[in-house]
């Protein structure tokens, strides 16, 4: 998998891979990766990269709450609200296209610093996103608290108490939702958060009206974020060097996801490949409040429920190779093929 192949791949390339491992939040993967390499390294990045750094984070994060609002709404059969903010999602994917060159997979961040710098020109461009976002945000904010429809679907819907969250160790806005006062922004800042701060948004009823009403009001304080990073942008270089073997050593990275603490366990031998990388994403947290949030309700109830954690299944991707004898052949594709036109034929 991804850890493994990390793994077999120098530091530098191993940054690339790990931002694979999620499409949705790959800034923040590279962004974990690099910074737990630039701690072994006893490296930091100039402040210029840093509040960059934060810059796209913030991007990344409103690109995602967008598309899960439009998922989630789509899960209840609102496909009107799906196809709007999908649509206005548009405007900061243009943004990350134009200051990074890709949609998707960014490469914005370098082992000790960033390779992409941010003009006057798209500096105004950002600020003009930002300002027609925040007014389509409005709207969406009372669909969400106000249209009788939406409510009957989220309101008492998937309850999660603060007890139960925090016992559960729920995280991002899933715990927020329930009043669990946890974001790696507030707690540990990185990047240039200390110089830029970020408002703590939670909500104390824990259910699925809580949960929208979170990531809708924390787009609300991404956009100042932006404005404000762009508007008091440091001066100064992108990146400093860092060697090519890493310091032995072990480290844990942390960054707050768009869905919640992500983790990294790095751990160098000295040596210019990594010797073990473990990623613990936030899905993986947030799985069994499910459980806790789905009982007593309808099996209808069910898409908006687990749509509700924001879950990337592709984030909780785990493979265990059993190694035993066994009666079992191995197939080509041909033999593949045939295999399944035999095994259909009489269905």
């Amino acid at each position: 998998g991804m850890e493994k192949g990390a793994e077999n791949r120098t530091w530098i390339q191993g940054l690339y891979l790990m931002e694979r491992v999620c499409g949705i939040c790959s800034h923040v993967h590279a962004l974990a990766f690099a910074l737990g390499v630039e701690k072994l390294a006893g490296v930091q990045a100039p402040p210029r990269a840093q509040a960059i750094r934060e810059l796209v984070s913030e991007l990344e994060r409103i690109h995602s709450h967008l598309l899960w609002l439009g998922v989630a709404a789509h899960e209840g059969g609102f496909d009107t609200l799906f196809m709007f903010s999908w649509r206005d999602r548009e405007t900061v994917m243009d943004l990350l296209e134009t200051i990074s060159g890709n949609r998707v997979n960014y490469s914005a961040n370098v082992l000790g610093g960033v390779k992409i710098d941010i003009s006057d020109k798209q500096a105004d461009a950002i600020r003009k996103g930002m300002d027609f976002l925040e007014e389509r945000t409005q709207h969406y904010l009372k669909v969400v608290t106000e249209d009788e429809t939406f409510l009957g679907r989220t309101r008492n819907i998937g309850v999660m108490s603060f007890e139960q969250a925090d016992f559960l160790g729920a995280i991002g806005p899933t715990g927020r939702a329930s009043g669990v006062k946890r974001d790696v922004r507030v707690d540990s800042p990185y990047t240039a958060y200390n110089d830029f701060p970020v408002k703590l948004i939670t909500h104390t009823h824990g259910d699925l009206e809580a949960r929208f009403i979170v990531r809708i009001q924390e787009l609300y304080e991404s956009y100042r974020l932006v404005r404000e990073l762009v508007d008091k942008m440091p001066t100064g270089d992108l990146s400093v060097k860092v060697p090519r073997r890493i310091p032995e050593g072990e480290v844990i990275s942390r960054v707050e996801a768009p869905r919640g603490e992500l983790l990294y366990f790095i751990k160098s031998n000295g040596s210019d490949t990594p010797e073990r990388i473990k990623v613990r994403t936030p899905s993986l947290c947030n799985w069994s409040s499910v459980l806790v949030t789905a009982v007593g309700h309808n099996l209808a109830d069910m898409p908006m429920i687990l749509a509700g954690i924001d879950p990337c299944f592709s984030c909780n991707d785990r493979i265990v190779t059993v190694n035993r004898k066994t009666d079992s052949t191995q197939m080509d594709w041909e033999d593949l093929r045939q295999f399944g036109i035999e095994y259909y034929k009489w269905m």
